[in-house]
């Protein structure tokens, strides 16, 4: 039961409607499942950095002003650029269009970045599982906190294929017109959080 419990909780981590969750959605609707699977794929690959680095102590750098504010920065120009894409590329969707048309791997690494460079993500691994460690220890060893870990991965990763799938059936079954609104939503979605990172970043650097 504490397995499951951890299955949940990585559930409830990749649940929330974030740039990932757009960006899997638009990427669905566009190219299909796998391309849709890989940015939360890619996502995995930058959460399970973040793990690592709280695991073995080492994310303190990440609290630096410096660092924080290049995060800001860098994860505003991400978001901006994929959600202007986004918008950009809506008047190519069609219900019968190439699958294939996209590199999956531009796919992954749009996740990639898009989570690597989302100080939100790191911020909120801090919090959550910096919290799951520090409980889990006390009660657990090595291999337990191993195992937990690799629950929260078993969570984020039923929610990545359920999104590809929802972004999928949303491809197979509307109307394009009615995709291209999502599309359109999702693109702005990603701009208005890329928007944000800009005025933190502004606001580190000259507030």
């Amino acid at each position: 039961m504490i397995f499951v419990s951890y299955i949940l909780l990585g559930l409830s981590l990749a649940a929330p409607i974030g740039p990932i969750n757009a960006a899997q959605l638009d990427k669905g609707i566009k190219h299909g499942f796998v391309h849709s699977w890989f940015v939360g794929l890619g996502a995995m690959i930058a959460d399970g950095i973040f793990m690592l680095l709280i695991f073995f102590g080492v994310v303190h750098f990440l609290e630096i002003p410096f660092m924080q504010t290049f995060l800001w920065l860098f994860g505003f120009f991400v978001l901006v650029y994929t959600g202007i894409e986004s918008i950009a590329k809506t008047g190519q969707i069609t219900n019968t269009s190439d699958r294939n048309a996209e590199s999956v791997w531009k796919s992954f690494f749009s996740g990639f970045f898009i989570s690597l460079f989302n100080p939100l993500s790191i911020l909120f691994w801090l919090g959550i599982y910096g919290s799951v460690l520090s409980t889990t220890a006390k009660t657990y060893g090595t291999e337990q906190l191993l195992l937990f870990s690799g629950a929260i991965f078993i969570g984020i990763f039923i929610w990545d294929i359920t999104m590809a799938s929802i972004s999928s059936i949303f491809r197979k079954y509307f109307a394009e017109k009615f995709l291209r609104y999502i599309s359109i939503f999702s693109g702005l979605f990603l701009i208005g959080f890329g928007i944000y990172f800009g005025i933190q970043a502004f606001q580190a650097l000259f507030g």
